[in-house]
């Protein structure tokens, strides 16, 4: 193994580096990509071949060996010096076992950003704000890059959204900040990264497929954990869940870093939080003790829906510990605009209003925005990943006018709807011998239509994975949109 791997940076020697990528998707071709430019000898493997191909050629033409299909990640290759993985690979794989056995150094995608960062314009590299949590990510790193940008700095969105975080450390025109969304599979790979400020905002029941076993939620939580790990600035954690400030407690951060909590309520000193529709800060101004500045109003935002307030304050509250000023923090959070797929009006028909939430992929996501309706007729199902929906049922039982349920686990919402809501008329939705995704889309909402009364919200939060009936959630969201649509044909 070259001894000094573990050191290597953007401008050392990596010509007699062996670099093993495993996963050739975004992340996995940005770090094969890039090592191979910076001199390594790179091999990148992949079970999967559809959709490579292109991929395949160029880093070929490039001098990589990129080996794709069944059987080729079961063996790592004997002349191996660093092993570079992409997010979703279980510690389990074979790859990884076989690494560790041979002290082989293991670094996902953000590790080797980390590492290959380079100086900005301020002469250091720039620094990262890193979000994670169960739910929001995407729209927080999204608020924060909107504000960053209205402070007239060079910002960009990277890592689970946006630029995979090796393409964006290696822009050759530098940039002044990175708002980085980090997953939980991200971060038990990353070991040196020092973020100027992170944030969990929630923790809940997710991916308990991957994190098996009877401490599979601790290992979760630990890894959400991880990104406050060395913090200089600034450790944004949810008032409103206690674990995620206790994540805080037990971090390793810089001296002088600050936990900063947000909150839907009156804020208290070194806080975030909402006064009579305003979003103030207590946290980033002298006069904390005494008095709170004004950030923006309720109505600025994209949306009044209580998650994507807290949303908008855990963004601020990282801009404000960059120093940017409140007008930016108003001005970025009024341009937003939410992707697609998430609480998107679709369309008004006889009275009922059609709300399309389908990246409400866990229990956790679609209860937030259960929580911004009523009353509704739930469209839900899918792959639940091992997490349960009782606390969901019982906190939005009353806004319920009915539930229509598809996809492979609608038993599991089924069950809980029983045991904690049994006046709420359920629609099971069992699968056709020929039906395609959106063919049971369709059918789930003509029979949401038929349990909606006028001023009812008829709402798409499905609270699992989209996998076993579509391609991904967007696809999911494309099926809704188009049943909803023919409503009206």
């Amino acid at each position: 193994m070259t001894p000094a791997v573990g050191g290597l940076g953007r401008h050392d020697d990596w010509s007699g580096v062996r670099a093993v990528v495993a996963g050739f998707g975004v992340s996995g071709f940005a770090a094969a990509d890039n090592l191979t430019h910076l001199g390594a000898s790179v091999v990148a493997l992949d079970e999967r071949t559809d959709g490579h191909e292109e991929k395949a050629e160029l880093l070929g033409i490039l001098g990589a060996d990129i080996r794709l299909g069944e059987g080729t990640t079961a063996t790592l290759p004997e002349e191996t010096d660093l092993l570079v993985v992409s997010p979703g690979w279980k510690p389990s794989a074979p790859l990884l076992v076989q690494a560790r056995r041979r002290g082989i150094p293991v670094w996902g995608e953000v590790e080797l950003a980390w590492r290959l960062r380079d100086t900005g314009p301020g002469g250091r590299p720039a620094p990262w704000l890193a979000v994670t949590g169960t739910n929001g990510k995407t729209t927080t790193v999204q608020m924060l890059d909107s504000i960053l940008r209205a402070a007239g700095l060079r910002s960009v969105a990277a890592g689970n959204v946006g630029l995979p975080l090796v393409a964006a450390v290696m822009d050759p025109t530098p940039y002044d900040v990175f708002a980085v969304e980090l997953s939980s599979f991200q971060l038990h790979y990353t070991d040196s990264m020092s973020a100027e400020s992170a944030a969990v905002l929630n923790l809940a029941e997710d991916h308990l497929d991957w994190y098996d076993g009877p401490h599979g939620m601790a290992h979760y939580a630990d890894d959400k954990g991880r990104i406050y790990r060395h913090a200089q600035r600034a450790c944004v954690y949810n008032a409103a869940d206690p674990e995620t400030e206790r994540l805080v407690r037990d971090a390793d951060v810089a001296e002088g870093a600050r936990a900063i909590g947000f909150t839907l309520g009156m804020p208290g000193v070194g806080m975030v939080g909402v006064v009579d529709d305003i979003l103030v800060d207590r946290a980033f101004i002298a006069e904390r003790q005494s008095s709170a500045a004004e950030l923006c109003t309720i109505g600025d935002l994209a949306s009044p829906a209580p998650h994507v307030v807290a949303n908008a304050l855990a963004a601020a509250a990282l801009a404000r510990s960059h120093g940017v000023p409140q007008a930016a923090v108003r001005d970025g959070l009024r341009a937003f605009r939410f992707d697609g797929h998430r609480i998107a009006r679709v369309a008004d028909v006889g009275g009922v209003t059609y709300v399309d939430d389908s990246k409400a992929t866990n229990p956790h996501a679609a209860r937030s925005s259960l929580l911004a309706y009523d009353p509704v007729v739930w469209i839900a199902g899918g792959l639940a990943k091992g997490a349960h929906f009782d606390e969901l049922v019982e906190s939005t039982r009353d806004r319920l006018r009915g539930a229509v349920l598809l996809g492979r686990d609608r038993d599991v919402i089924a069950e809980a709807l029983a045991r904690h809501a049994p006046d709420v008329p359920v629609i099971l939705l069992a699968p056709g011998e020929t039906d395609t995704g959106h063919a049971a889309m369709e059918r789930a909402v003509v029979a949401a239509q038929d349990l909606a009364r006028p001023g009812d919200t008829v709402l798409l939060a499905p609270g699992c994975a989209s996998m076993d009936l579509f391609t991904d959630y967007a696809d999911r969201g494309d099926a809704f949109v188009a049943a909803v649509r023919g409503l009206t044909a």
